[in-house]
């Protein structure tokens, strides 16, 4: 059996830890914060130790505290991918207020941080900042989970989801989400459909979501609507060779109304079912599953 490695990585207090100890709940052999430059001789010693019986399964955290070896991450996944292995990059992200609040909740010190900093708040500001530019690099070929209004039950869903896709040259991640909560920050292509008849001023609509029979209705009759959906489709499936062959394994779509509830959700919904002929195509709906 081949071997598949999950490299989890992304902005400190993100979620990584979280997402790590999940998947050592589905049967993956854990390793935090490895240097990249063990990650090859790690693999070598448990193949010929045997000691480890989910040796197929490897989730390996690596993150900026390795900044220095960061650099040649590509060239050593792109070498075991060539010894047959399935590597599967995971980067978790979060916007900066959300990473400066719960840096002060939980008084952690950023990896990054200067000490001597007279401005706390500032001096983290600019750690955050500077890591993710250390990390734009692994960001680019990951799949982009944004951690910033969800919870760790939804984190675990959305980890969950994504592990058990079939691997595919292209997994398309739609996601509805609210304008008023702000644009997610894993998002690749951003789409603002508030211009669309909304069903939240029909009060027997108000209460349902775009998952419901009434708001499909209701939306699906709306020529508005329906231009819009083929306007993101046509121009999803357009550049989707193109992105494919620039090496992408991952593109997240987020479409955007005002509330999340009902015109986002409803296309994401849709898309997604045209989309899934196409290869992996996975849904969210960030102030849906927040609740």
């Amino acid at each position: 059996m081949s071997t598949e490695i999950i490299l989890v990585t992304g902005m400190s207090g993100s979620g990584k830890s979280v997402a790590l100890r999940a998947l050592e709940d589905m049967g993956y052999y854990c390793v935090d914060n490895l240097p990249p430059s063990m990650l090859k001789s790690l693999i070598d010693t448990l193949e010929q130790g045997d000691q480890v019986p989910s040796l197929h399964k490897l989730a390996i955290a690596i993150d900026v505290r390795s900044a220095n070896t960061l650099p040649h991450l590509p060239d050593i996944l792109k070498s075991l991918q060539a010894d047959g292995m399935l590597v599967r990059s995971l980067f978790l992200d979060a916007n900066t207020d959300t990473l400066v609040r719960r840096f002060s909740e939980s008084r952690r010190t950023h990896p990054l941080a200067q000490a001597s900093h007279s401005d706390d708040r500032m001096a983290l500001m600019q750690a955050i900042e500077l890591e993710r530019e250390l990390l734009s690099g692994l960001r680019e070929n990951a799949i982009v989970i944004d951690t910033s209004h969800i919870r760790s039950a939804q984190l675990l869903r959305h980890l969950k989801e994504w592990v058990a896709a079939p691997a595919s040259a292209l997994t398309l991640v739609f996601q509805s989400f609210a304008f008023k909560r702000g644009i997610p920050v894993d998002a690749d292509f951003v789409f603002d459909v508030r211009m669309l008849p909304n069903p939240h001023y029909e009060p027997e609509l108000r209460a349902l979501t775009g998952r419901d029979a009434g708001v499909r209705n209701f939306l699906k009759d709306q020529p508005m609507v329906i231009d819009m959906q083929n306007r993101i489709a046509d121009f999803v499936g357009h550049w989707l060779q193109p992105i494919a062959q620039d090496n992408r394994q991952y593109v997240t779509v987020a479409i955007g109304c005002t509330g999340g509830q009902h015109r986002s959700v409803y296309l994401v919904e849709q898309l997604a079912k045209r989309f899934a002929k196409e290869g992996t195509a996975l849904i969210r709906h960030r102030e849906l599953d927040s609740h």
